[in-house]
């Protein structure tokens, strides 16, 4: 299956009011494996951007001033998205924003045509219904290290949703040695590497602790009959 995480940046909140994307992050998931076969581009969106929304994401007006605008980028896009599943937080958000952009350029398909799409926020919710479902909670809920995110971006919020999307659909978290990649164990928890160098310690019970083992052992033995499975 191939997946891929989504987040865009915008110049404000409401595309009916002409607010355009400004930057679009994809983060490709084949069989739960990530690829580096990202999409991620700036762009010109031929309008101000509002105040509140350079406080949340940090992109400036003369920043994406040489960047290209969506109609250079539209059909790499749509080749890229075409048949995979989007995975995005808050999915009307950004699907609302990119069906707005392909419909300023007349006969395009919307995103539904081309893809699915799976919202995490309403996944959240129903998993943990009554509580925060932000990304960063659930970055705090699930252990997600997202100390870089002192500002929206969207590739980095890509990459981010990507390892919740791993846990909160994976079940009991795995750590395996010797291992630095997301594997599949029937819903597969992610799987993060564990490095260890030098000796390890090897403590020997005495031989008092032996002694009062077997205490306990032969009183396990008469309790139970004769059943103790641990006397040998």
């Amino acid at each position: 299956m191939r997946q891929l995480l989504l987040d865009t940046e915008t110049t404000g909140l409401d595309p009916k009011q002409g607010h355009r994307i400004i930057e679009i992050g994809c983060v490709e998931m084949i069989d739960r494996q990530l690829t580096g076969n990202n999409f991620h581009q700036y762009l010109q969106p031929d309008r101000e951007i509002d105040a509140g929304a350079i406080e949340v994401h940090g992109i400036t007006n003369e920043f994406l001033l040489d960047k290209p605008r969506f109609a250079d980028i539209a059909d790499d896009l749509v080749s890229y998205l075409k048949g995979a599943e989007l995975i995005i937080h808050n999915a009307p958000f950004d699907v609302g924003f990119l069906d707005h952009e392909l419909g300023l350029l007349g006969n395009r398909p919307k995103i539904n045509d081309i893809c699915t799409v799976e919202d995490t926020l309403v996944m959240a919710r129903k998993l943990h219904p009554g509580k925060r479902n932000s990304l960063d909670a659930l970055c705090d809920r699930y252990a997600v290290d997202n100390s870089r995110r002192d500002k929206h971006g969207a590739l980095l919020d890509s990459e981010i949703l990507a390892d919740v999307y791993l846990l909160m659909t994976g079940g009991q978290n795995e750590l395996q040695l010797d291992s630095d990649n997301y594997s599949d164990n029937q819903g597969a928890a992610v799987i993060r590497k564990v490095s260890y160098e030098g000796e390890l310690a090897v403590l020997k019970a005495s031989d008092e602790e032996l002694a009062e083992h077997q205490a306990y052992l032969e009183m396990l033995q008469k309790s139970s009959d004769g059943k103790c499975v641990w006397k040998l």
